[in-house]
């Protein structure tokens, strides 16, 4: 890897109210912005699915009792996420990533014009599948190019700036009663990484590692249709990690999912906000909230990534509960908070779920990740659905759905700490 340091200035595309950024080479720092560049819509996707719920089910007749299992139902991408990621340990990081991109603008463009429910959900899962495997494989090419000591602050820097997508959706959210065609502009304006994919074709390279790990295995390993041995190794080789990753993953988002997914829903219904109102909250509280993506990632290469992982699990909860019950001068920084921990938690699983396992196994494990939360995703709607008739049922559901992400924090204690190792040490441990 080129070891020449960049100029100590961070570069335009990191505010310096996120920190300042280490010292790194000029092609870790392009492949970061570009891996940026990717992954800012998937948040802004996300973002649109919570921001204008209501919106969609009104125009597409949606009744509120059905929305938890339509909301599921685009979570089924993931599935399909899954058995495309290992594919990246086979054909290449590069090549899956800009697939994906292309794959998740088409889908998200094609989602303004369902014209039903049907039609929504199915565009939806075709763009939630492309979605989730560029955000995995960009975060696995991070975890492959950067230095051992700045993986965490990569993982998380990548995490905060490609949250400047919710915020992006939350502004034009602001504005939907206003858009000419309401939500479906706002989805529209998600095929824009279309005209950055020349750019990132031209210039984002394949990772050191995975070159040369294809290198050793040799023509007759490498196609499509090798796509299930990195599955295969990854439960013969390490299932134990794979166990802790995965329940960690399913954990935490089956006490998330329900929390972000209806809190829009929730305060126009409950408190009588308007959209701009939760634009605004979205916007200034989940701006704070990003900087625990950051926050996370440097203090795990600093203290550990186990240790602050716990943390920052073992206080959403308690975040979540007051969002939902508390009172609503508070609501802004019960927000901040649910988000904060959330990132912070969310980034040390990512990084545990590269870091981990070898390079031959890495796209394998990252599917595996994406896999658990999906049936975390589901399920977490499924339970909240089943149990919520009304609106007023909606905090005391949310509330002890978020329970479960304590089993999250205490599966980080249980994996060996990775701060500061290099991936091959890792891999070869017990």
């Amino acid at each position: 890897m080129d070891a020449t340091p960049r100029r100590p200035r961070n570069p335009w595309w990191i505010p310096i109210w996120l920190g300042r950024a280490p010292a790194l080479a000029e092609p870790q720092l392009r492949m970061l912005a570009l891996v940026v560049l990717g992954t800012f819509f998937e948040a802004y996707d996300v973002s649109l699915l919570s921001s204008a719920v209501k919106h969609i089910a009104d125009d597409l007749a949606i009744p509120a009792a059905k929305l938890p299992s339509v909301l599921a139902q685009v979570r089924l991408g993931g599935f399909l996420a899954f058995a495309l990621l290992p594919l990246a340990d086979r054909v290449g990081r590069r090549r899956m990533f800009l697939v994906s991109i292309l794959a998740m603008s088409l889908g998200t463009l094609a989602t303004a014009f369902a014209q039903t429910a049907l039609h929504f959900v199915v565009l939806q899962v075709i763009a939630r599948t492309f979605m989730l495997t560029a955000a995995s494989v960009g975060i696995v090419m991070l975890a492959e190019e950067l230095p051992a000591e700045h993986r965490g602050w990569g993982i998380g820097i990548l995490g905060a700036l490609g949250a400047f997508g919710h915020g992006l959706g939350a502004a034009l959210f602001a504005l939907v009663d206003v858009l000419p065609f309401g939500w479906r502009a706002l989805y529209a304006i998600g095929a824009l990484p279309l005209v950055a994919l020349p750019l990132m074709r031209r210039t984002l390279v394949e990772t050191t590692r995975f070159a040369s790990h294809r290198e050793s295995l040799g023509a007759h390993s490498e196609g499509w249709h090798t796509w299930l041995r990195p599955l295969a190794g990854l439960a013969q080789a390490n299932p134990l990690r794979a166990a802790c990753v995965g329940l960690a993953g399913f954990s935490l988002a089956f006490g998330a999912i329900s929390v972000f997914q209806f809190a829009s829903y929730y305060l126009q219904l409950a408190h009588g906000w308007a959209p701009w109102q939760y634009s605004t909250m979205l916007f200034v509280g989940g701006g704070v909230g990003i900087i625990g993506n950051v926050v996370a990632g440097r203090m795990g290469d600093r203290f550990g990534r186990r240790g602050v992982g716990f943390v920052a699990l073992a206080l959403y909860p308690a975040a979540a509960i007051a969002f939902y019950n508390g009172p609503e001068w508070a609501l802004g920084v019960c927000f901040a908070l649910i988000v904060f921990t959330s990132n912070a938690g969310d980034v040390v699983i990512r990084a545990f779920s590269t870091e981990l396992f070898p390079t031959s196994q890495r796209g394998a494990s990252a599917g595996w990740l994406t896999l658990l939360q999906t049936f975390g995703f589901i399920a977490g709607l499924t339970l909240v659905g089943t149990a919520v008739q009304t609106a007023d049922d909606l905090p005391r559901s949310i509330g002890l759905a978020s329970l479960s992400v304590l089993v999250a924090a205490v599966c980080l204690l249980l994996l060996p700490e990775s701060r500061g190792k290099e991936l091959e040490t890792l891999s070869h441990e017990n």
